[in-house]
């Protein structure tokens, strides 16, 4: 076993007495590496960040922040993580712990680390560009061009400092104290790192190549397997087997409802499920590839899909999270399926046979059923070319950010000269499964894009799927979301004037 090791905080450390279903935070901790918290145990509060060693596009290192509660220890092998005690020591302060201390960002300190952790792959982000004063060499102000109030200049906007930094980094970050205020000061004071500061040289090496892991204690088996046709063979023997990449929803079933499995298969850096392809009839993306990933390689050519990732969880959880995983899981309020159903997404799936493509709106048979068959991979999906010019994803929830829909609308609407050529609807949160309004969408084929054709719309809209109310919303108040959601998109997409219920 002495084989199986994590670089933590530069220092090798064997992962010993660890089962396929131990987590990083529980092994941290145990190691002695306190810093890191147990908030929640389902990726909500951050209170566990670490840094992670990921592969950039240039050959590189980017430090990436993860939740250290979902992430199963095995998962690390081979890796390179560092803990808010590998940042600085109390008499040597990092410059993100040294902010934060002069700031006031720390209360109680229980979400301190992850705060500190969050703010240092923000701080060390490579394209991260200082908006503050320069001086004549051209170096930024360490203040970032704040004055001793707080107060940021002109340039910066709420969510972004002068620095450069985006507050958005934090979102996944929860402070039970409130003390959002210093924190922010503290992220918006943060200068440029520093000449020989070791993360940010460390950026310019290549991240640790991926481990072919065999683990096994306790009754429990981890593997991670050293290709594609691997994975395939294991899963054939094994179907039963629980397939993990990002482990963002299995680390909660693991947390909090205690399931475990006599196997884990991790598939998470197998690149045939890593690529994102554009070609003349599609774009492919990868089952396995993190959302975060997904979103920096697209650069926007999705306009549906961009709407959607800044609304998904939190970027601990698009650190990890993908589509093969959301869409695997089948839940009915997923946030990535109404989108590709009004892209007319097709999941391509795979065995050791071959693959079979199929259509998403095909995909889902039932609450947390789909079409896989044992021994069948997600590969990637594919969505067709050419992409509806008009587009739009409403996500309601109780908050914009880091929070689950209950209702969740994809748009992509075709017009011709004022005429809804076509339209594709996809919705989540109104049924057991996520399901294209096809009433709705037909309705809109062939009628003029104008507030009598869209009142009617709205009003099939919201009598789609069979809502059901539960502690995040009611049947009533679903159906209702939906009627408006397609007023919201015309009054959006036309500048028109309308009276919308509130």
């Amino acid at each position: 076993m002495d084989h199986i090791a994590v670089t933590v905080n530069g220092q090798r450390r064997p992962l010993r007495g660890v089962s396929a279903h131990t987590t990083a935070l529980d092994w941290l901790r145990e190691q002695g590496l306190t810093g890191s918290k147990e908030g929640c145990a389902e990726g909500e509060c951050g209170a566990c960040a670490v840094l992670l060693a990921t592969p950039d596009e240039q050959g590189g290192t980017r430090w990436t922040a993860v939740n250290a509660c979902l992430v199963p220890a095995a998962a690390l092998d081979g890796q390179e993580v560092v803990t808010a005690e590998g940042l600085g020591t109390p008499e040597h302060l990092h410059p993100v712990q040294a902010r934060l201390a002069e700031a006031g960002g720390s209360q109680c300190g229980y979400c301190t680390p992850g705060f500190a952790c969050s703010m240092a792959a923000e701080f060390y982000r490579a394209d991260r560009v200082p908006r503050g004063t320069t001086d004549a060499t051209g170096t930024t102000d360490a203040t970032g061009g704040q004055d001793v109030a707080g107060e940021t200049d002109a340039a910066a906007d709420a969510a972004h400092g002068p620095n450069g930094f985006d507050l958005h980094a934090l979102s996944g970050n929860l402070c039970r104290c409130t003390g959002y205020r210093p924190i922010r000061d503290a992220a918006f004071a943060l200068g440029a790192p520093e000449a020989g500061d070791p993360l940010a040289e460390r950026r310019a090496r290549p991240a640790p190549e991926p481990s072919t892991t065999l683990l096994e204690f306790d009754g429990e088996r981890f593997i991670r397997a050293s290709s594609l046709d691997e994975a395939l063979r294991v899963l054939a023997e094994e179907p039963e087997a629980v397939v993990v990449a990002g482990s963002t929803d299995w680390g909660v079933e693991v947390n909090l409802r205690g399931r475990r499995a006599p196997l884990t298969l991790a598939i998470d850096h197998l690149p045939e499920l890593r690529a994102v392809t554009f070609g003349d009839a599609s774009v492919e993306i990868g089952a396995a590839l993190p959302l975060t990933d997904v979103e920096r390689r697209l650069d926007g050519r999705v306009p549906l899909l961009a709407d959607l990732f800044p609304q998904f969880a939190s970027p601990l959880i698009r650190n990890r999270a993908t589509i093969g995983g959301n869409l695997g899981t089948a839940s009915p309020i997923g946030d990535l399926a109404p989108a590709l159903l009004a892209l007319e997404a097709r999941v391509v799936l795979v065995t050791g046979e071959g693959e079979r493509e199929v259509d998403l709106a095909e995909f889902f048979t039932g609450y947390r059923q789909t079409l896989r068959r044992d021994g069948e991979l997600i590969r990637a999906v594919r969505i067709p070319l050419p992409l509806a010019p008009f587009t739009a994803f409403h996500k309601i929830a109780k908050r914009r950010f880091d929070d689950i829909s209950s209702v969740a609308v994809g748009f992509a609407l075709d017009l011709d000269d004022g005429i809804v050529a076509s339209a594709r609807i996809g919705l989540g949160g109104v049924a057991a499964t996520p399901l294209r309004a096809r009433a709705t969408e037909a309705v809109l084929a062939g009628r003029p894009w104008d507030l009598d054709t869209v009142q009617e719309a709205a009003s099939v809209l919201a009598s789609e799927g069979s809502p059901m109310s539960d502690h995040r919303a009611s049947a009533q108040y679903r159906s209702r979301m939906l009627g408006t959601a397609i007023e919201k998109l015309y009054r959006a997409g036309s500048g028109a004037r309308m009276e919308v219920p509130a």
